[in-house]
This record gives C-alpha cells, structure tokens and sequence, in this order.
C-alpha cells in the first residue's frame, strides 16, 4: 500500500530519516516504535504526504503523487485515516459533527449518512455523548471520536499517533480492540507507540510486525518484542 524507496528527510540539517525501505502490504498490522523525538510522527506524516521526502521517493497504493497533485492528494486522504496524537477537534461542535467533519470537507452531507454514523458510534460506543461538546469528553471518550472521525470515510488503511498515551490501560485495551477489528475487516494498521505491554497485547490477537525507528533507521525490532 505505502512503499519507501530509499527515502530521507531532514529538518535543515538535523536528519531525521536515512535511506528507508519499506513497504507497508495490504491487510497488514504494523507498530513503529521509538525513543522520543526519534522522528514517529514525521514518518507517519510521510505515509499521508503531510511531508514530503527530503530524499528518495514514496508509492501510494502503487503511484508516486506530486506534491502538486491536489486531487490525487485528496484520494490519498480519503484513504488513509489517521488518529493524531493531539485528537483535536472543533470546540464549539457537538460529538457527533466532529466526528462528521470529513464528510463535509469531502462534500458528502450528513444526512445522506445518518446510518453510518448511527453505526460508527454505536462501535465506539458513544451513542450517548453525540451531543457533547469536546470539552466534556473523557480521555478515553476522545480517543474513540478520533477513531470513529479517522474512519467515517471507509480508508484502506489507519495510521494511529500514539493513540494509548494518555488513557489508561482499560482504554488502551478498548481502543486496541478496536483497531484490531479494524485489521480483521481487511484495514492495514500502523500505530506509533512507546508502550511496549500494547504491543505484548495485540500479539496475542493479531499478527503484529514491529519496526524501530532509531537515529534515522527504520530496522525491525528484536525478538522481544
């Protein structure tokens, strides 16, 4: 689906990725863990073309896209939902109108998707909090919006920022659990992560490769893991 050939990225002169090879196959479940600052969250923003290489070049679901492109860009979003790690939304919206803001930037109204939606939230299980506003959602609550806004346009593959770094591990496990049926339903997954007892989890759920990105090197990471 993502493919890296020999690809690098610099900020100025600081290097934050070398010579990458990698390619992310279909239906697969993929976690990149890392020290702090190790560079995660650029290559995740690489694998939606948020950046674009320093260096070497990227395929998307077989294509190289210019960063011109604006409409290959937008099929590009469509298809990869991604949960940042800041789960930010509108203030002044309800739940259920964040979580819909990708239709409405994609054209598509609400209403011709209410069953969607129905649906969406009630895997999430935030059927009763679509009126809430972001404010008054728990940790927990708004990683599951995130979730729930990062799919409403059925993407090929999910792209997850630290997703678990601040809820605790019962959320974690309900957020795992979801990104696993994710994977189940044919969804490529990629999480970044700095928690290794999720890692430990998913394994035991579904088959996980785990890379390490370390001093701009993306290797596989050692047994265990």
């Amino acid at each position: 689906m993502i493919e890296f050939e020999n690809v690098g990225f610099s900020y100025g002169k600081a290097a934050i990725l070398e010579d990458a090879n990698l390619a992310i196959a279909p239906g697969s479940f993929h976690f990149l863990v890392g020290p702090s600052g190790a560079g995660k969250t650029t290559f995740l923003r690489l694998c939606y073309l948020d950046l674009v290489p320093t260096t070497g070049h990227v395929r998307f679901f077989g294509r190289r896209i210019s960063a011109r492109d604006r409409d290959a860009i937008a099929d590009l979003r469509r298809a990869v939902g991604v949960v940042h790690q800041d789960c930010q939304f509108i203030d002044h919206l309800p739940l259920i109108e964040n979580i819909a803001l990708p239709l409405q930037v994609s054209g598509v109204e609400m209403r011709e998707r209410a069953d969607d939606l129905t649906a969406l939230l009630e895997w999430v299980d935030l059927t009763d909090r679509i009126d809430a506003l972001p404010s008054e959602l728990s940790g927990g609550e708004r990683q599951r919006a995130a979730v729930a806004r990062a799919v409403i346009l059925s993407p090929e593959m999910i792209l997850a920022d630290e997703p678990t770094g601040n809820i605790d591990w019962d959320m974690s496990m309900r957020l795992l659990t979801l990104l696993v049926e994710l994977n189940r339903m044919g969804k490529t997954v990629l999480i970044a992560t700095h928690d290794l007892n999720l890692i430990r989890a998913a394994k035991a759920r579904v088959q996980a490769r785990v890379l390490r990105l370390s001093e701009g090197r993306i290797l596989p990471a050692g047994a265990d893991l």
